[in-house]
């Protein structure tokens, strides 16, 4: 209606409208004639594109004037009649660009040419056709900002998985890790690029041109990403494809090595019965006779060792001669009588402990192989026992033992074995026997308490042991020759018309072996026995008095009592003596059929001795002759 005012709202914004005052139409007072004017307010964002247009009723209109500087219109009074003012309504987006500021000053007919300034519905429609254009171009670039925002998320994603992905790869693959973290820097980057040009969009402080610009940079640094992925992505598949050739070539060498520890195992296994056959082809009771060199001050009384012969092709026979009268104290010779004897081994004067132990080597094996093994030295006193078994008081490792010797053998070889499987636990202990007394020799004689007794470990097993007895786990060689020391130490000597340095007991040492095999499931027990007997001696030569007397008694029945219990083990008797003596009852596994024993016989070099000497290889004969059966390995 003339005189009035139209406004246009929408929700969440507010428009302004056009004012067109109605009137007569006539000159101005300036002369010129009134010109149709309506004034266009800068369209604000909504949350939609579509237009609510609702007429309202105004008081008046004010006047519109000539066209601003710089293309704008001017609100000034209108002549009645002219028209109504017009809302100028653009679709709202959050990201849409920048509009216009202000409209062209004059408006434009469809054919290029300048329209008449009366001519308001042509300047409209121009308008409205402009603003059309310009709701399709923000639509289209809100469009294709929706997109690059997609493809940026997208890319993110892909960043992140990749970052996931090149994480958990191998330290070769850290270029590779290096180039993600930097492509995932620059994803951060273009997200802080996306939000200033959001808040630019936001703020109309873009235009058409430099959105386009960014978009084709945009573009072409996602071409330039997916390039480096897609490069990356095929360094990843050749990793992945060398690292199933790596695993397929380490399942391979696992399965060679299995097969080789199965092949070892049965190898070991068959060594151990090879190595047992060899030993019960020798002899499950072997005996090895030993002749000790002159000493020093003997050389002076005795030249040479004409009473005793070592033929030279054979080193298992040993000759013993003597001259014999026909009548005793008549003078008349009857000429040399030879007494010859065959053992399992003879050792010579001039044989070393070294060549000697390198006999009983193999049978010290078999005590780590799960045989119960009992070497011991017999022989009369003053023949070399200690010397063979223990070795001097200034030992050296020439002149090492048995003992030591086999010690040293046992944790070597077991040593050796740990590659294959197989995990020890050794236990040592040391006593002596002493007129039918055990002693520990490990305790010094002011800390041991009452007398030690042999007992059966359980009903149900033979296996026996000392209660109060020192045992002491061991892991090492050393820590056995250190107890060795202190046994020597507190062993029970005394001197006799034979010796001056007699050995009045029997000493015992023990190493108990015990095995496991776990991937196997094989557990194997036994114990090495290394005796050293005490001397024998005829009291008639001894002239042992007191003291001494009962000691050698104690000592000759002891040493008779073995001799009894080897032979019933050989005529397989039902009674075996075993507890007529403490040493043969302490012996009694190792002693029995289900172990292996050895038995040095120690000879005097001297003439004097002969008598002596041949009661001792006599007694070792009858010994050799023994069999007590085949030996059974103490494995589970």
């Amino acid at each position: 209606p003339a005189g009035g005012q139209r406004t246009r709202e929408q929700p969440g914004g507010v428009v302004k409208c056009g004012l067109l005052e109605a009137g007569k139409k006539g000159p101005r007072r300036d002369g010129s004639r009134a010109r149709a004017c309506s004034s266009m307010t800068r369209a604000l964002p909504f949350p939609s594109a579509d237009v609510v247009r609702r007429p309202v009723p105004v008081a008046a209109a004010p006047k519109m004037g000539k066209a601003a500087a710089g293309g704008a219109w001017c609100q000034e009074g209108v002549k009645p009649g002219m028209g109504r003012g017009i809302a100028l309504l653009a679709p709202a987006s959050s990201a849409s660009p920048f509009l216009p500021t202000a409209a062209p000053a004059l408006a434009a007919g469809n054919d290029g040419k300048k329209r008449a300034a009366w001519d308001l519905k042509g300047q409209l429609s121009d308008m409205r056709t402009k603003m059309s254009s310009y709701k399709d171009k923000v639509q289209r670039l809100d469009g294709e900002n929706q997109q690059l925002k997609r493809q940026l998320q997208e890319q993110v994603v892909q960043n992140r998985e990749l970052s996931s992905q090149v994480s958990t790869l191998s330290s070769a693959l850290h270029t590779c890790q290096e180039q993600a973290h930097q492509r995932l820097h620059e994803v951060m980057e273009l997200s802080d690029l996306k939000q200033q040009l959001e808040e630019q969009v936001t703020s109309h402080s873009r235009t058409i041109g430099q959105l386009e610009g960014t978009k084709r940079d945009l573009s072409s640094l996602l071409e330039t990403r997916e390039v480096k992925l897609k490069l990356a992505e095929e360094g990843l598949a050749q990793r992945e494809c060398e690292n199933k050739e790596l695993r397929g070539q380490v399942a391979a060498q696992l399965q060679v090595m299995t097969q080789q520890e199965e092949r070892l195992h049965h190898l070991e296994m068959e060594r151990r019965r090879l190595h047992n056959l060899v030993q019960e082809l020798k002899g499950n009771i072997r005996v090895f006779c030993r002749v000790r060199p002159l000493l020093a001050w003997e050389k002076e009384r005795q030249k040479g060792l004409e009473h005793l012969h070592f033929p030279l092709q054979d080193n298992k026979a040993l000759v013993l001669s003597k001259v014999e009268e026909v009548s005793p104290g008549t003078g008349a010779q009857l000429g040399d009588v030879k007494y010859d004897f065959s053992f399992d081994r003879v050792f010579s004067p001039a044989c070393s402990q070294e060549q000697v132990f390198e006999e009983i080597a193999l049978l010290v094996q078999s005590a780590l192989d799960g045989y119960h093994v009992c070497i011991f030295a017999y022989g009369q006193t003053g023949s070399g026992k200690t010397y063979t078994m223990e070795g001097p008081d200034d030992m050296s490792p020439e002149t090492m033992g048995m003992i030591p010797r086999a010690v040293q053998q046992v944790f070597q070889e077991a040593r050796e074995l740990e590659p294959k499987g197989w995990q020890y636990r050794f236990t040592a202990n040391f006593l002596e026997i002493y007129n039918e007394s055990l002693r520990d020799l490990l305790v010094g004689r002011p800390e041991r308490g009452a007398e030690l007794e042999i007992k059966r470990v359980s009903q149900s097993s033979e296996e026996l042991h000392v209660p109060n007895l020192r045992y002491v786990p061991v892991d090492s060689e050393d820590e056995v020759l250190k107890l060795l020391r202190t046994a020597k130490a507190n062993r029970s000597v005394a001197k006799t018309a034979l010796n001056d340095r007699s050995s009045r007991s029997h000493s015992l040492f023990q190493l108990r072996i015990e095995g496991w095999n776990r991937s196997r499931d094989l557990h194997s027990v036994s114990v090495l026995s290394l005796v050293d007997l005490a001397g024998s001696e005829r009291l008639d030569k001894s002239f042992s008095k007191g003291e001494r007397l009962r000691e050698t008694q104690a000592i000759n029945t002891s040493l008779s009592t073995l001799g009894l219990v080897i032979m019933a083990l050989s005529n397989k008797e039902p009674h075996i003596p075993y507890r007529n003596s403490k040493l043969t009852y302490l012996l009694q596994n190792s002693l029995g059929g289900n172990s292996k024993m050895l038995m040095f016989v120690n000879i005097s070099p001297l003439e004097e001795n002969l008598s002596e000497s041949l009661n001792s290889l006599r007694f070792a004969s009858k010994v050799n002759e023994c069999v007590i059966g085949t030996a059974q390995a103490n494995r589970k």
